[in-house]
Formats: structure tokens, C-alpha cells, sequence
């Protein structure tokens, strides 16, 4: 197995113990599964997906370690920037595959353009581009 020279973030997303399906992903951000390992029941253990290339990791909480899903401490730990061509459209689409909108697009004088979505299991997402 060839090692990876460049070094690069994978962010671990804690779900629900018992998740069948992460398709949200797939059909908000276009991401591809590129491999998953489940449990007996055919619930998520790991998933590894990738969206144009970035690596994310979708894994069923794990309480003893103090890694929990944003929805059962009704707060979240971490926002995921995610840069795009077209914060519009990609948010638009986020939203038509269930993502609840926390704050509209708006570009600001710092140079950037971005939203704010939340997704399905209660991570937050913010959707940016330079401008």
C-alpha cells in the first residue's frame, strides 16, 4: 500500500449509533462513499467519503470516549468549512437534501462569500468561497 506524502485534514463526524443511511451527503454535496464497514444490524460503524477529492469520515459515536454525536449534547464541537465554486448553488441543494438553514449566504468585506447549514445528524457546515 502506497503511503500519502501530503499531509491533509479528515475530519471524523460523530452519528447515532444504529444509522442506515448517510445519503444526505451524496445528495447535498455530491460526496462518494468510498468505503464503509458496518455492524451486524447494517448500521454505520466507519464510512469513509470524499467529496472532490476531500477525505471525511462518517463514525457511530463512541460514549466511552467522549465522542458524541452534536445532537445528543445539543451543541457542536467543531464547524466544517467547506470551500466551493458557487455557495449558492451548492447551499440550494444542501437544503433541497434536508440540511436546515442557519444563516443565508452573504458575502463580506474580508473576501469571502458563506452560509451557514446544519446537516442532518446536527453538524454544522459552513459554506465558503473567496471572492
Amino acid at each position: 500500500m502506497a503511503s500519502n506524502s501530503k499531509t491533509f485534514f479528515a475530519p471524523q463526524l460523530f452519528i447515532p449509533s444504529g444509522v442506515t443511511d448517510i445519503s444526505f451527503y451524496s445528495k447535498a454535496f455530491d460526496a462518494a462513499e468510498l468505503r464503509s464497514w458496518r455492524n451486524e444490524d447494517g448500521s454505520i460503524h466507519v464510512a469513509e467519503l470524499s467529496i472532490h477529492g476531500a477525505i471525511f469520515h462518517l463514525h457511530e459515536e463512541r460514549s466511552a470516549k467522549g465522542q458524541f454525536e452534536p445532537n445528543k449534547i445539543k451543541g457542536v464541537t467543531t464547524l466544517i468549512g467547506l470551500f466551493v465554486e458557487n455557495v449558492d448553488a451548492v447551499m440550494e441543494k444542501a437544503l433541497r437534501a434536508g440540511a436546515i438553514l442557519l444563516s443565508p449566504a452573504q458575502s463580506f468585506d474580508y473576501g469571502y462569500r458563506q452560509g451557514d447549514i446544519l446537516d442532518p445528524f446536527g453538524h454544522q457546515w459552513l459554506i465558503e468561497m473567496k471572492i
